[in-house]
């Protein structure tokens, strides 16, 4: 006579349907299959990096597990682990897409969404200073003209303030890109990969033309290193840390540099509208925080457009 042996099935996490890190992997799929720029998929990547190490953390590995309770403990713990608020926002941004997708996808049932419960961290709305002129003029300074890297460094530093474009997009742009008699550049994929002008000015053309004559190689790239290799956004920023510390100045961001492109083109009687397209942006509530207006901006405004003084009353 034979004897069944019934065996029970070990139900690993990785067999149930709503196990969390698969579906971020998925998720990632999707916004990959989307066509999102390089910058929103580290954006992604990143947050939910964040999020998967506090589900492990609270020992959660299915998505119904988690509820508005949750939610709430981890932008305390972000916010306790050192995120700024902007990146607590962030985070909070990156969930809430992943979950909506989740729901989308799967179509689970009796599942209510927790995110709808929770309230988005709120962001101080804030001025970001830009670069300050004296910064930038000392660290031009320390580029004598000496070889490659001097002429390359200046002609990076002006294009930087005058097409007022992420790092990004500048370091992917192309010599063909370039059209020095006309002074633009062409952005061939902006952020949510739309296109765009932005334009050198006289000075700016002068500086592109010299560091392009000390170009020996046959790169596409407009931003090059010393050894002819397209320039990587960690040697960009390397640009500005060494001229930094030879100018002994305050090492900026490379977005300061965007944001004194805001401001002083604010600041020069350009309207909003026109620097929204310039800088490439959707809407006007992003571009607010590049705009750290003074009193003594706001003062000469009232002065140009007082109506008592204009109309002669």
């Amino acid at each position: 006579m034979k004897t069944t042996v019934l065996t029970q099935r070990i139900v690993h996490p990785f067999d149930r349907d709503d196990y969390i890190l698969l579906w971020i992997d998925a998720f990632m799929t999707d916004r990959k299959s989307r066509g999102l720029a390089g910058g929103s998929l580290r954006f992604y990547m990143q947050k939910l990096h964040l999020f998967s190490l506090f589900c492990e953390c609270q020992a959660v590995t299915q998505i119904r597990q988690i509820d508005a309770a949750f939610l709430r403990k981890m932008l305390i713990w972000l916010e306790e682990t050192g995120h700024n608020p902007g990146g607590v926002h962030g985070c909070y941004r990156a969930v809430r897409a992943f979950l909506f997708w989740w729901e989308e996808e799967t179509e689970p049932v009796a599942w209510k969404n927790p995110i709808t419960k929770v309230r988005a961290p709120k962001v101080p709305d804030e001025p970001l200073d830009p670069v300050e002129f004296e910064t930038v003029k000392a660290m031009v300074a320390t580029c004598k003209g000496r070889g490659f890297t001097d002429y390359r460094d200046k002609a990076i530093f002006y294009a930087l303030l005058d097409t007022g474009a992420r790092a990004t997009e500048f370091r992917m742009m192309d010599i063909d890109d370039l059209d020095l008699a006309m002074g633009s550049i062409l952005i061939r994929q902006g952020k949510g990969r739309k296109p765009r002008m932005v334009y050198l000015a006289q000075k700016s053309r002068q500086a592109v033309r010299a560091y392009l004559k000390t170009r020996r190689d046959g790169n596409p790239a407009l931003w090059v290193t010393d050894e002819g290799g397209r320039l990587s956004y960690d040697g960009l920023r390397g640009v500005v840390k060494r001229r930094a510390n030879l100018a002994e100045v305050e090492q900026p961001t490379l977005h300061d540099f965007r944001r004194a492109f805001a401001l002083n083109m604010l600041r020069a009687g350009v309207d909003i509208f026109t620097v929204q397209r310039l800088m490439g942006h959707t809407s006007l509530v992003v571009l607010k925080r590049y705009l750290a207006l003074t009193d003594q901006d706001t003062k000469a405004a009232h002065t140009r457009g007082s109506p008592v003084d204009h109309w002669g009353l």
